[in-house]
């Protein structure tokens, strides 16, 4: 179907549960194998570079020969052995969205950098809604196939259901339901469950207020300590005990990095939806039989992925722009968000989160190219295991010498 045409591209939700929860019927867990065996390889390289950073290399073959012979340095002979003003309007609200946080959390000392984070957060996924908003209400405008009147159909914060036409959706109700909904893209009329379950409301509640104090428990039992410990080597450029010391915190690192998952994607996200009686509760996909980086970024995070799909990725071949260049453009993009998610609350800009961003380009090519199935899958578990730790250690290090070295 050609891009231009009305149906391309354009619906993106359909009514369905969310993978993990039972009513999915979903059972291919083959990567949390992979992922199993990954971390006992890992967890056991730690405490294997710890013994012999403590004790030394005291592996000698030579000595299994003793068992055989008397002196086994001693061996017997040889012989033995073998639009213009309302898209520049639509420009300057866009960009300020993004600036204007991001200048005030520059400014203001009182701001944490948690709270900064948290604040770009929120006015980040603001400015993808509200480009999302406008792109498809100039699709509506430039194809005008049908025509409504608002005091008929019903938009999609009402009570009442009905299939909404354009101009019919551009009431404050449809926008601030859209602004609230589990989604980056928006749609005239949106797939609504028929009820709200209460008991699947109050799961999803117990999850995310269970959750969420467990992360933090383990943040400041279990993380908290590896990273302080690991400034003495980066300072000293102890290789050895930097590399100890990532693997050390890879292992906590990875599993909050889980519960965040299950807890934001799972148990939020199916909050929000079913108290607003959103239908499509596809938030991810099963991104941990990845056996190709792409295939994880593809389906770790579904409302991203649907976003970038269609107001970045199909604009660009539309207009005949290369599918590679289009691919590099979307991680450019993707680090560019990362990079302004992490140095702008922490007042720095070392570019690790750009550079990790932009190192998954030739890793895909690797990955794709050189391992296929389980050898794929364990390569893409490595990389979130391992890649994280590094770029958490790079800005603590590197906010730690900024803010306490330098001032003593």
């Amino acid at each position: 179907m050609p891009y231009g045409t009305p149906n391309h591209g354009r619906i993106c939700h359909v009514l369905q549960e969310s993978l993990l929860s039972s009513a999915s019927g979903y059972s291919n867990y083959r990567g949390i194998l992979n992922w199993c065996v990954v971390m006992l390889v890992l967890c056991n390289a730690r405490l294997f570079l710890e013994n012999l950073i403590k004790y030394g290399i005291l592996v000698d073959p030579i000595q299994v020969v003793s068992l055989f012979l008397k002196d086994p340095y001693n061996w017997p002979a040889s012989c033995l052995i073998i639009e213009t003003t309302g898209t520049f309007l639509y420009l300057v609200n866009l960009t300020t969205l993004l600036f204007f946080p991001s200048a005030t959390v520059l400014m203001l000392t009182s701001i944490t950098p948690v709270g900064g984070a948290f604040a770009l957060c929120v006015y980040t996924i603001l400015f993808m809604k509200l480009y999302s908003y406008k792109d498809v209400n100039m699709w509506c405008r430039e194809i005008r196939h049908t025509k409504a009147r608002p005091s008929v159909a019903q938009s999609n914060g009402s009570a009442v259901h009905a299939h909404v036409s354009y101009p019919g959706n551009l009431t404050h109700r449809d926008i601030y339901y859209f602004v609230f909904a589990p989604t980056l893209c928006y749609e005239l009329n949106f797939p609504r469950s028929p009820r709200i379950r209460k008991s699947f409301l109050l799961r999803r509640l117990f999850e995310m207020l269970f959750f969420i104090q467990l992360q933090i428990g383990l943040v400041q039992q279990w993380m908290v300590p590896t990273i302080q410990n690991s400034m003495k080597p980066f300072q000293d450029m102890d290789f050895s005990r930097m590399i100890e010391r990532m693997l050390k915190l890879a292992v906590p690192n990875h599993l909050i990095w889980l519960i965040f998952f299950y807890w934001f994607f799972h148990s939020s996200m199916n909050f929000v939806a079913e108290l607003m009686r959103f239908g499509d509760r596809e938030f991810y996909q099963d991104w941990w039989n990845s056996e190709t980086v792409t295939y994880f970024w593809s389906n770790w995070n579904i409302p991203v992925h649907k976003w970038c799909l269609r107001h970045f990725y199909k604009p660009l071949m539309g207009r005949g722009v290369n599918k590679w260049v289009a691919q590099t453009a979307i991680f450019l993009v993707s680090a560019f968000f990362h990079e302004y998610l992490v140095s702008v609350p922490l007042k720095m800009f070392r570019l690790w989160a750009f550079m990790g961003m932009m190192s998954q380009i030739p890793l895909a090519w690797f990955v794709g190219r050189f391992l296929r199935g389980n050898y794929g899958n364990a390569a893409v578990w490595i990389s979130l295991i391992i890649g994280q730790p590094i770029a958490v250690l790079m800005y603590v290090h590197d906010f730690y010498v900024l803010h306490y070295v330098s001032q003593s």
